[in-house]
């Protein structure tokens, strides 16, 4: 005869146990080689045509997912919150007993029997937390000794020395704003912090396993076309950096291109999502619950977007600004990605006499090309609301990501090169034509729509930009046109 399956809810002491079995709630005698302190609750169990447990089994994997509301004082009991936002009350499995959960854990329940089963991952808050903090240091950084020096100030200092700033009553900054042009090296400062923080932490406390956590959000991944789900889930990131900053080490909460989340309140065109979203960020920052051992560093290249109330001291306190490198600081970039570990062309080493000289001539060679203001290098004319026009040079534009793209297309030149039979290694001439490449890839990519705003995001402030001209030499021209491509002149409205 066929068997019916059902679910172990409860044990009784006279040996029985309560099977929850085709909606039926039944007390029921168990095989007597069966002992009943091995059945757990939630576990399944084979009944026989007259309803004695004969085969006991483990629970089935499926179920629904929920997730923690509350646990209740009885420790056995939770509120849970299922699929269309309803409130359940459900009894934890054998398996959950003793298991830490907090509020916004998710779990899986077994619908039939109203058991907790088993703790999920929360793929959405885990994912963004890296374990292992990201190998970048600071000397992988070039350029940019001034500003490291200010955000190791802000985000080291008062966490290696806790002791000196509470007897000077010196709280911790709480936030850093890195701003600046896109290609400059914000994102690259923030990973290069965590890892030289985690590194600190270890010498400092003497403790091999010394580290610090990095929670990484990119831009607008969190998010999402619900309602109130997007302050959710700011809600949950800044509740499992307050967890992990209970273990004693620091915690960098890293919002990238974070202009794209948290606008001025009221600019927003179809939504006014920022209106909630703001303030639960504000909230977590400084709100009653405070943050200890919390770092929140956001990165952005149009900080004028941003809500002003993030800005205020007390929430993101330092400000530190990412300049476009000067021609000693695009020296070190180049010294980063152009190392003697490559291959050099053999005429350059012997015209030089030593690999590191000849690498440093090829250098000053290519950023003396790039960062020439002569006829050549003339990039943008561009002409400001009061009237005035100013030229724009290449150098104007310059970052360490073009930088490391004029050293890749060197390589590639090079590995061409030696493809087709010919000599092996980088040439200065390969950086000076890779040079020249990247620069005719630009002429075509200024924003015409709305100049004002592209000239934010590339990093021109000052006076409103109403009109920009590209300036294409003849001799570069695809086209063999001199003296320059017009743009449209259009009207500058609200940013799209």
């Amino acid at each position: 005869p066929p068997s019916a399956y059902g679910v172990v809810v409860g044990k009784n002491d006279d040996g029985t146990v309560d099977v929850l079995t085709s909606g039926r709630k039944m007390r029921v005698n168990l095989h007597p080689d069966i002992d009943v302190d091995t059945l757990a609750r939630g576990a399944e169990v084979v009944l026989n045509e007259s309803f004695n447990v004969v085969t006991a089994r483990s629970p089935e994997g499926a179920g629904d997912v929920v997730s923690i509301k509350e646990v209740l004082d009885d420790g056995v009991r939770a509120i849970v919150v299922g699929r269309t936002d309803e409130e359940i009350v459900c009894e934890l499995a054998d398996s959950l007993r003793g298991v830490h959960l907090r509020s916004g854990d998710t779990v899986r329940l077994d619908p039939r029997s109203h058991l907790l089963l088993e703790k999920l991952p929360r793929p959405e808050i885990e994912d963004l937390l890296l374990e292992e903090v990201p190998d970048i240091s600071y000397s992988d950084i070039g350029g940019l000794d001034s500003q490291i020096e200010q955000i190791a100030d802000a985000v080291e200092l008062p966490f290696l020395y806790q002791d000196l700033f509470a007897e000077h009553a010196l709280p911790a900054p709480k936030g850093i704003l890195l701003y600046g042009p896109p290609g400059c090296g914000k994102t690259l400062i923030a990973k290069a912090v965590a890892n030289s923080l985690a590194k600190k932490v270890a010498s400092k406390t003497g403790d091999e396993k010394g580290r610090s956590y990095f929670i990484n959000i990119k831009g607008p991944e969190l998010l999402n076309k619900y309602v109130g789900e997007t302050e959710r889930q700011i809600r949950l990131v800044f509740q499992r950096a307050r967890e992990k900053s209970e273990e004693g080490w620091p915690v960098i909460v890293f919002f990238d291109e974070m202009d794209s989340m948290f606008r001025t309140r009221g600019t927003g065109i179809s939504s006014d999502m920022e209106s909630t979203i703001v303030p639960q960020l504000l909230a977590e920052i400084d709100g009653v619950e405070g943050l200890r051992n919390v770092i929140v560093i956001g990165a952005t290249n149009r900080e004028d977007l941003i809500d002003p109330a993030i800005l205020r001291p007390g929430r993101l306190d330092v400000k530190i600004k990412i300049e476009r490198p000067t021609e000693a600081a695009a020296r070190q970039i180049f010294a980063r990605y152009l190392t003697t570990d490559i291959p050099i062309d053999a005429d350059e080493v012997s015209s030089s006499g030593d690999p590191e000289l000849a690498v440093s001539r090829m250098i000053d060679a290519t950023v003396e090309s790039m960062y020439r203001t002569d006829e050549e290098n003339r990039f943008l004319e561009v002409t400001y609301a009061n009237g005035d026009k100013e030229v724009l040079f290449y150098r104007d534009f310059s970052s360490g990501a073009m930088i490391e793209n004029v050293v890749r297309r060197a390589k590639k030149l090079a590995i061409k090169r030696v493809i087709a039979g010919g000599s092996r290694g980088v040439r200065t001439q390969d950086l000076l034509d890779s040079i020249r490449q990247e620069f005719r890839e630009h002429e075509d990519l200024p924003n015409t729509t709305n100049p004002d705003d592209w000239a934010k995001i590339s990093g021109k402030k000052g006076e409103r930009i109403v009109f920009i001209r590209t300036l294409v030499n003849e001799g570069r021209s695809s086209l063999g046109v001199a003296g320059g491509r017009a743009i449209e002149r259009s009207a500058t409205g609200q940013y799209l």
